[in-house]
């Protein structure tokens, strides 16, 4: 830390060149993020997209259908309205109601629109269509892709909605901590630094993959919030070294020592984002990627950037004062810590009850992938489909594609009759509504009376064109209806089910499989993410602090605040308070709040424990260590914890239900840490562990009188 303090020191305006010319440079590219971010994210490279992409490919079945739903249309309208779009030339078939009766009733139907490819340009594709339709009341193009363009557009209305509540509230916190209008705006300004520079770097990086459209709410929520935590702290320590020493060794002995503290807080938010790779979801490849990046963004410009702006500000830190701020802790603060370690057992005791009690919700939280109630019920996009699939029961079913694959193919004898043993298999299971197949297609009955209609040639004619349709080289593709809907957990263990049996070789594929799939993957390794984040975690601080117990209560009393959120996130939303109608916790909650927050709350933990830690090197007395390292950090730790509060729980008052379920759940774990966990369990238990607090198997040196020496 020594040499890059110095090497800050002393290139200071080289580094704000040097930033201004990435910020524009980044600003450039981070205009084209929205334009490359396509789908919600969950997807992942496994069975059921092998089988659609075989389907598709080998068996014409379309990429993908959108729909045109008709509201009280006539039918000269729907004839018309079609035309137009085929007119495009981009839909490959278009099945209209007028044609087919089950999609039609006297006031509501609806019109299939297939597509030969998926993907980024689909969002030109919705455009195109949208515009063809025009404003006909009564008409709204619905479906997959256009539901992902309106999140888009809505998650892009959301985040300057949050930034328009957080970042005002915010400066008011600075100004609260700082005093004068210079310092409370020098953190803003590393912080749009931050983000601006993360994005550029997420839009080079969306040109060589897929990236979710939640990253673009998520980066910015986290990149901010870090931004200015980090300055708030470095600022705060910087100001406080300036009373005894120059500008230019007070910017030094801050790097050394706040910026040593934002190194280590990032190192264990990076272990939260990266465990999140080992789930091979894309979404949470994505926010892992993407928080990585913005993390490491914050700590560049917090070391670099900020130190160098306060070197060219000089006092000018201090212009504009508006408020008188102590810069030493407060004697409130110092009473308060005092108070806290005379009731050491009865305060734990009462923390631990009340965040029980909080905890308590969690074991009824239902889980659920997001669908189309992502999208605020505002949009016609999300109406219209609730309204087809209300009138015309499509949920009530699940559509399953197998491919079966046989050596020698399907067509001989062999062949035909293994494919109606297969035929009759699925036909038994009780969760099966129906199936197709060539017999079934057909109404031939059997393997021999298939090769006898095949002798004749006009049979045959009619036949081979079914038999082609159905078979191609050695697979088959059968599809089949549950009578169960796709998000359902029988649906979901049906597919399970039919992948692992060993009778057949099977390949399954459809919504059943993909929630299954999803279901699994995030089941299946949400262990090893939580051991990679906890053993880090635990061996970074324990090499930062040079303690077992240390590193090993902030987990414990980490796992208990974050349990006490996720309580409270399923009173809040499942449950359905404070105006919300009931539902589910998104799947990506759990694990997006648990990996950012696990790591974010120990920004705190490290800033208040290595004052603590500062101190006691000094005294070797536990309790003044305790009370002077809370005495010391809780006014920076508060005003640090409300700013994460407001900018993250800003996205209360957005609409996309997965980004306001994340925005609420950070914000809430935030201030549970800051204020039962911080204020209050940390010194306690400081306070009843003693001198074990800093027991380190073979430290070198002995203990004497009670202290370690």
């Amino acid at each position: 830390m020594r040499t890059l303090a110095r090497f800050v020191t002393t290139s200071y305006k080289a580094i704000i060149i040097g930033w201004i010319a990435l910020f524009i440079t980044m600003a450039i590219f981070a205009v084209r993020l929205p334009s490359l971010l396509a789908g919600d994210g969950f997807r992942m490279d496994a069975e059921h997209e092998q089988v659609m992409k075989i389907a598709s490919e080998k068996f014409d079945l379309p990429a993908e259908t959108m729909f045109v739903v008709f509201d009280k249309v006539n039918d000269a309208t729907i004839s018309s309205t079609l035309a137009k779009i085929e007119d495009l030339g981009i839909v490959s078939e278009i099945v209209s109601p007028l044609d087919h009766e089950k999609q039609y009733t006297n006031d509501v139907s609806y019109a299939m629109l297939h597509f030969e490819k998926n993907g980024k340009d689909m969002s030109g594709v919705v455009t195109e269509i949208r515009d063809a339709i025009g404003d006909e009341k009564g008409i709204v193009l619905t479906g997959q892709s256009a539901i992902t363009k309106d999140i888009n557009s809505a998650s892009q209305r959301d985040l300057m909605k949050a930034e328009a509540i957080g970042l005002p509230i915010a400066i008011i916190i600075l100004l609260l901590a700082f005093g004068s209008i210079v310092a409370s705006v020098v953190p803003l300004l590393v912080g749009v630094a931050t983000v601006i520079s993360a994005f550029g770097v997420m839009a080079l990086v969306g040109g060589q993959t897929d990236l979710s459209i939640f990253v673009l709410n998520i980066v910015p929520m986290l990149g901010l919030a870090l931004s200015i935590d980090f300055s708030l702290l470095f600022i705060s320590r910087y100001r406080e070294e300036r009373l005894k020493s120059s500008v230019l060794e007070a910017c030094e002995t801050t790097i050394r020592t706040a910026g040593r503290s934002v190194i280590f807080s990032a190192f264990c938010v990076f272990i939260g984002l990266g465990a999140m790779f080992v789930i091979r979801v894309e979404i949470f490849q994505n926010i892992a990627l993407g928080g990585m990046i913005v993390v490491g963004m914050a700590v560049l410009s917090s070391v670099t950037l900020l130190p160098s702006i306060l070197i060219v500000l000089g006092d000018r830190l201090n212009k504009g004062r508006v408020l008188k701020v102590k810069e030493n802790g407060s004697d409130r603060w110092r009473q308060f810590a005092n108070g806290v370690i005379k009731r050491p057992i009865l305060i734990t005791i009462g923390a631990l009850i009340l965040l029980g009690i909080a905890v308590v919700p969690v074991k009824n939280m239902d889980l659920a992938i997001p669908q189309i109630d992502s999208l605020p019920a505002s949009y016609d996009t999300r109406a219209s489909y609730e309204l087809m699939d209300d009138t015309f029961g499509l949920g009530d079913q699940s559509n399953v594609y197998i491919i079966a694959e046989r050596s020698g193919g399907w067509s001989d004898t062999d062949g035909l009759k293994a494919m109606k043993e297969l035929e009759e298999d699925l036909s038994s299971d009780p969760l099966v509504d129906g199936l197709t197949t060539i017999f079934t297609a057909s109404g031939v009955g059997s393997p021999k009376e298939w090769e006898q209609a095949m002798q004749i040639p006009e049979m045959k004619a009619q036949l081979e064109p079914l038999l082609a349709s159905f078979i191609k080289d050695d697979q088959l593709l059968i599809p089949v209806t549950l009578q169960a809907r796709g998000t359902s957990d029988e649906a979901q263990q049906w597919a399970r089910d039919w992948s692992d049996q060993t009778d057949w070789n099977l390949l399954v594929g459809g919504q059943p499989k993909f929630n299954q799939e999803i279901f699994d993957e995030i089941f299946d390794n949400i262990g090893l993410a939580l051991l990679i984040i906890l053993g880090s975690t635990f061996i970074i601080l324990m090499i930062a602090f040079r303690s077992i117990l240390i590193p090993l209560k902030a987990i414990l009393m980490n796992i208990v605040g974050l349990s006490a959120t996720f309580g409270i996130l399923v009173y809040i939303f499942q449950y359905g308070h404070f105006g919300l109608h009931p539902g589910t916790i998104a799947l990506i909650i759990p694990v997006i709040v648990f990996s950012l927050v696990f790591g974010l709350s120990m920004d705190y933990e490290v800033f208040l424990i290595s004052r603590m830690q500062e101190e006691y090197a000094k005294t070797f007395d536990n309790d003044h260590s305790t009370v002077e390292g809370l005495a010391t950090t809780s006014k920076i730790i508060t005003s640090a914890a409300l700013i994460m509060i407001v900018l993250t729980g800003a996205f209360a008052f957005t609409d996309v239900m997965p980004v306001k379920q994340i925005g609420v759940g950070i914000a809430i774990a935030v201030a549970i840490d800051a204020t039962i966990i911080r204020l209050l369990l940390v010194p306690s238990l400081m306070k009843l562990f003693g001198k074990w607090n800093w027991w380190m198997p073979f430290r070198k040196g002995e203990y004497k009188a009670g202290n370690w020496h």
